[in-house]
Order: structure tokens, then C-alpha cells, then sequence
């Protein structure tokens, strides 16, 4: 179950996150992945596995408290999704096979998606809607909300293409789920599981450098949600170039890490106090700002002077004693660097649409 959920798949005080909230739901069937379900159903509210169903469980599940609660409280929503998740299995697998003759395809692995949702702005109350259907990772189909017809990237889908658009009342039930019911389903799940949903938390940021010749790493800790951007600015501007931005990783706790290094061989001492780090969460009403400082970097690799022997050892035999101690310092470091990054995260997957029945999963 969790090689699925990982295929689908920063502290002050505590306020609500405010800003645009999500509801996508990702539906995937595959042919000749060995020791995988054939179809799985996952549902995500603002990027967070709210619920789950795959063939081989042959039935829905909530992924997290709140929305395991929503089944546990009206179990005919829960027969109702688990029925709908099975068959969109028997659709989609006969999809499947047409696409495979229809591109001559007899062997190898094939898998083929929907991804449909909104996007609900808690502030202005702006919606965005998206249907799309993929094919072996590229865009097959996708739906015009504002025309109500049909995309097709790729001349094979054209067929499927001028098919959906003659479909017209089935079109217009995609238009109201995307733009009425799918906002409401948002606002149920965010005030079902607010404590989870729209908790917040600000991390811990630290300046980082494993030798006196490497990037500087501003490391940022122990936020939530994953909605966050973190940069390098100097004199008040952000920085492209020398800056390496690294991916945002889960912590065992739910929280979430990531750094952004900053080279600066080519910047002389006297300009470190122009360049600062920034690290912002959606939402939120302030950033964190860290200046970039000597004093706070935190090291492994230590000078002579600073060494207990630095006073009496001189010429080569300092120099040997500070390469030893930076290659240890090297170690060291590589050994908590890998504690920065967790194997895996909090379980989660699929979500579960409320009164989606009336037009929700086409």
C-alpha cells in the first residue's frame, strides 16, 4: 500500500492558513506492472491523502482521522464511492486496451489516468476547475471548462476528442461538479479536518556549511503544511545564479524540510552582509528572514586556533591537523545530513468526494 501512496503522490504560533485550498481527485490503471493493484483511486484536499481504493482492497478507505470519520458516519456515501471506484476499474481498463490496439501497442508497461479537481480561493472565492485524462505520462485529452468541449494534444485522442464534445449534457454535469459542487466539497473537508488541514507551523531555519569553501546551506525545518518557498536575495533581490534550490522532503513527524545553497566563491567578506535568506509559507502574513552572518553558520570543520592543539602545532603539522579535522567534519556532516532525510512520510492516499454522486467521477 505505501509504494502506492508514494507513487501519488515549516514554530511561532498557531493561526489559520488562508489562500487558495484544493480538492483533486487521480485516478491510475496500469497494464504489465507486476505486483501492483491494476486500478487505484486516490483523493487529495489541499495535497493531503484524504482517501484511497484499489482493486485489491475492493474497497474505500479514509487516510486520514477526518475523513475516515465522513465513512464511519454515512456508510452509504462509503458503499456509494466504493461502488464508483470499481467502476471506473471496468471503464478504464477497457480504455486502456483500446488506446494499446488503437497505437499498436502489444507489450510493455501502460498507464493511463484522470486527474480531475478545483481550486477554491478562501479570499476572492475564485474557482478553478480541470479535467484531463493522460496516457503513459502525457496529456491525452483535456476538458475547456470555459467552452465545455474537449482538447486533444495529441492526433491519436482527436476520435475521443470530437466523441466527448457531442456529449453535451455529460459536459455540462462536469461544469457544475468543477465550479459548485467541488468548492463545497472543499469547504466540508476544511472544516471537518481543520485541525489537521489548516494547521501551520513555522520551522526552524539554520545556516549551514560543511567546509569553509562549500555553499552556504540555509536549512529550514518542522514546517506545515509543504506549501513554502525559500530563496537567497541580495540586496533586497532574489538571487538566480550561484543558488541551488533542493526539494522538499517529509520529517517522521508529518513537517516538512528543504535548503537552498548559496555559492559564494566569488563574494568577498565585506558582501556577505548584503545577502540574506527568505523563507515563506503560503499564506502567511511574514517572512523569515535570516541574514547572512559568519557567527551563526554552523560547521563541522574548525580552524588550528580554534583546535585545543592549535596554539602549540605550526607549519605542516597544523595544516595535516586541519585537513584531518574538516574531513572528519566532512563525515560527520554526512552522517546527519542523511538524518535529514526521513524514508518516509505519515500514511495517506485517496479522498472520498461527499454528494459527489450526482456528477462528481464521470
Amino acid at each position: 500500500m505505501k509504494t502506492m501512496e508514494i507513487v501519488f503522490l515549516l514554530i511561532f504560533f498557531p493561526f489559520t492558513l488562508s489562500g487558495k485550498h484544493s480538492l483533486k481527485f487521480f485516478f491510475t490503471v496500469s497494464s504489465g506492472v507486476k505486483n501492483f493493484p491494476d486500478f487505484v483511486g486516490v483523493g487529495m484536499v489541499d495535497e493531503v491523502p484524504a482517501g484511497y481504493c484499489d482493486t485489491n482492497s475492493k474497497t474505500a478507505e479514509g487516510k486520514q482521522d477526518w475523513s475516515q470519520k465522513i465513512f464511519e458516519d454515512d456508510p452509504q456515501h462509503l458503499e456509494w464511492y466504493t461502488q464508483r471506484c470499481l467502476l471506473h476499474q471496468y471503464e478504464y481498463k477497457a480504455q486502456i486496451d483500446i488506446l494499446k490496439q488503437q497505437l499498436n501497442q502489444t507489450e510493455g508497461v501502460h498507464i493511463f489516468q484522470r486527474m480531475n479537481g478545483c481550486e477554491w480561493d478562501d479570499e476572492t472565492g475564485e474557482v478553478n476547475g480541470f479535467v484531463q485524462f493522460g496516457y503513459d505520462g502525457e496529456d491525452f485529452i483535456v476538458f475547456d471548462l470555459k467552452t465545455l468541449t474537449w482538447i486533444a494534444p495529441k492526433p491519436q485522442a482527436v476520435i475521443t476528442k470530437h466523441k466527448r464534445d457531442r456529449e453535451r449534457p455529460n459536459n455540462e454535469r462536469w461544469k457544475n461538479f468543477l465550479t459548485q459542487q467541488c468548492p463545497e466539497f472543499v469547504k466540508r473537508y476544511l472544516d471537518l479536518g481543520k485541525s489537521s488541514l489548516l494547521r501551520t507551523e513555522f520551522p526552524s531555519v539554520s545556516l549551514l556549511q560543511k567546509t569553509p569553501s562549500s555553499p552556504v546551506s540555509c536549512h529550514a525545518t518542522g514546517f506545515y503544511p509543504h506549501r513554502a518557498m525559500m530563496f537567497w536575495r541580495k540586496d533586497g533581490e532574489e538571487l538566480h545564479e550561484d543558488v541551488e534550490h533542493r526539494e522538499i522532503l517529509p520529517n517522521h513527524d508529518g513537517s516538512f524540510q528543504m535548503s537552498v545553497d548559496l555559492n559564494l566563491s566569488s563574494v568577498t567578506p565585506e558582501d556577505w552582509r548584503r545577502y540574506e535568506c527568505v523563507f515563506h509559507l503560503s499564506g502567511a502574513k511574514y517572512d523569515i528572514v535570516t541574514k547572512l552572518d559568519k557567527t551563526v553558520i554552523r560547521t563541522n570543520c574548525v580552524s588550528p586556533s580554534e583546535s585545543p592543539a592549535g596554539p602549540v602545532i605550526g607549519g605542516v603539522v597544523g595544516l595535516l591537523l586541519l585537513l584531518a579535522v574538516c574531513i572528519t567534519g566532512v563525515f560527520i556532516w554526512r552522517r546527519r545530513d542523511n538524518g535529514f532525510r526521513p524514508a518516509n512520510s505519515s500514511d495517506s492516499s485517496s479522498s472520498d468526494p461527499s454528494s459527489v454522486r450526482d456528477a462528481a467521477l464521470n
